[in-house]
């Protein structure tokens, strides 16, 4: 449903996006981290039809961005950083006036205003100006509006942001549904325990160029290693490590735990726990240490700086 190769994009000779290539299927999200100034916005309005790109292509639900824009915009929702709303207006009046820009009948637009806005908790405020609402009511009828017209494919830019837990809640739980039904995802977040829950695949970009994209477990493979598993047991240990050399490499140590990496946790994990319990100790658990987003992210990015990268411009 999102496919791009190539796709690049430069400003008087800055390139701002360079070479990016995406392949996202029907009825899933990928999620699109990287710094501010890395190229995710201009990368979306290349996919939307607003910027043209210098080279490369991109296609949206198969409409070729340059050549199909109006097919590509009536198959996609975008929810922006800068919402643009007219404060003035109502959110009846507001909704009603995007559903006809999008040729909805006068019936379907108000219905799919009204479900819309139950859905994301907005009903209590159908008669409030826009002007009234709170940020996080703004970002939620943004993308009320950004789903008006049912697309195959949403594109939102931090779409959680400036919302209270419960109303974040709400759209990740919209996000899950709508990913059942078959639509696809683009989004662009600094939130990254968001991106973990509810991301299919992830691409991190920097510089305007991908630098890292894959599932989270074939990312924190690649850059975070092995699984890494704890042990702790009843008493002491009692130079058990060395006895258990055979088995692991032990990384850390306690008195009373132990930390290790294993690429095969089915085969090493009982051949440990076997030989300990031969040794006599009682072993209380034997988990794995939670490998989170945020350090992958961060250990990308750290050996994305190792191989010379420029430092970061926000101008992009």
């Amino acid at each position: 449903m999102i496919e791009a190769d190539g796709l690049t994009k430069e400003f008087d000779g800055f390139r701002a996006v360079d070479s990016i290539s995406l392949n996202v299927p029907a009825g899933k999200v990928l999620a699109v981290l990287g710094p501010n100034g890395a190229g995710k916005t201009t990368t979306v309005r290349m996919l939307t039809s607003i910027l043209a790109p210098t080279s490369g292509w991109a296609r949206i639900a198969g409409y070729d961005v340059v050549t199909h824009p109006e097919q590509v915009r009536a198959s996609v929702g975008v929810l922006t950083e800068q919402h643009g709303l007219y404060e003035r207006m109502k959110s009846v009046e507001y909704l009603d006036f995007f559903g006809e820009v999008y040729h909805l009948s006068r019936q379907v637009r108000r219905k799919r205003a009204l479900d819309l806005m139950e859905r994301f908790g907005l009903t209590f405020a159908l008669k409030k100006r826009l002007g009234e609402y709170s940020k996080g009511m703004k970002q939620k009828l943004a993308l009320v509006r950004a789903m008006l017209h049912d697309p195959a494919v949403l594109l939102l830019d931090e779409p959680t942001s400036a919302m209270d837990p419960q109303s974040a809640r709400q759209v990740r739980d919209a996000i899950v549904e709508l990913e059942g039904e078959g639509r696809t995802f683009l989004l662009t977040t600094h939130n990254l325990t968001e991106a973990e829950q509810l991301a299919d695949t992830i691409a991190v970009i920097r510089h305007g160029r991908i630098i890292a994209h894959g599932t989270f477990d074939e990312l924190a493979q690649r850059f975070v290693g092995d699984p890494l598993m704890e042990l702790r047991v009843r008493g002491q240990l009692n130079g058990a490590t060395k006895e258990i050399a055979d088995v692991v490499r032990v990384e850390e140590t306690g008195s009373d735990w132990l930390r290790y990496r294993t690429s095969d946790p089915a085969a090493t994990n009982p051949a440990l726990l076997h030989k300990l319990t031969g040794f006599g100790v009682d072993v209380i658990t034997l988990s794995p240490v939670q490998r989170t987003l945020e350090d992958v992210y961060l250990q990308i990015v750290k050996e994305d700086e190792q191989q010379g990268a420029s430092p970061d411009d926000d101008s992009r």
